[in-house]
């Protein structure tokens, strides 16, 4: 399971998919709604954006996620937590939740690395490159609905 906010979700959240999909039957997208935020994109437009990225990838599932993400991993019936790591701070923080997830919920955690090529790119730098006008759409999936942006 492959969990996040993805608001929006960027080349290097679909870069990480893609690179995985050889290593599992299935992955299941789980987009958290956090009521902690101010959300960039609603939880619906999130879900239909990444759903119409992965439209032709039947084993790409996108879910509403809400609660501990061990027991929403355990609902979808995900073996292990997929996550992406960009530089050495994510490294500390995902390991610091992965033993946290082991131990709350008995699951591993896959790190993927980021492409260098997306190591600059985040979801935060999108939003505000795209409030200001700017063309964000090398930084987003070939084919995204941009009409989705920001509503």
């Amino acid at each position: 399971m492959f969990q996040g906010s993805f608001d929006p979700f960027t080349i290097g959240h679909e870069s990480i998919v893609r690179r995985a999909l050889p290593l599992f039957d299935e992955i299941v997208i789980a987009v958290v709604s956090n009521i902690a935020k101010q959300p960039f994109m609603s939880l619906e437009n999130r879900m239909k954006f990444i759903a119409s990225i992965f439209k032709n990838e039947p084993r790409v599932r996108v879910v509403a996620s809400a609660g501990l993400t061990v027991d929403v991993a355990h609902q979808v019936g995900a073996c292990c937590l997929l996550r992406g790591v960009r530089m050495i701070q994510d490294f500390e923080n995902e390991m610091h939740m992965a033993e946290i997830n082991r131990t709350l919920g008995d699951i591993e955690t896959v790190l993927l690395y980021t492409l260098p090529e997306f190591s600059h790119i985040s979801s935060s730098i999108v939003r505000e490159l795209y409030r200001y006008g700017r063309d964000v759409s090398d930084m987003l999936p070939a084919g995204a609905p941009l009409d989705l942006l920001g509503k």
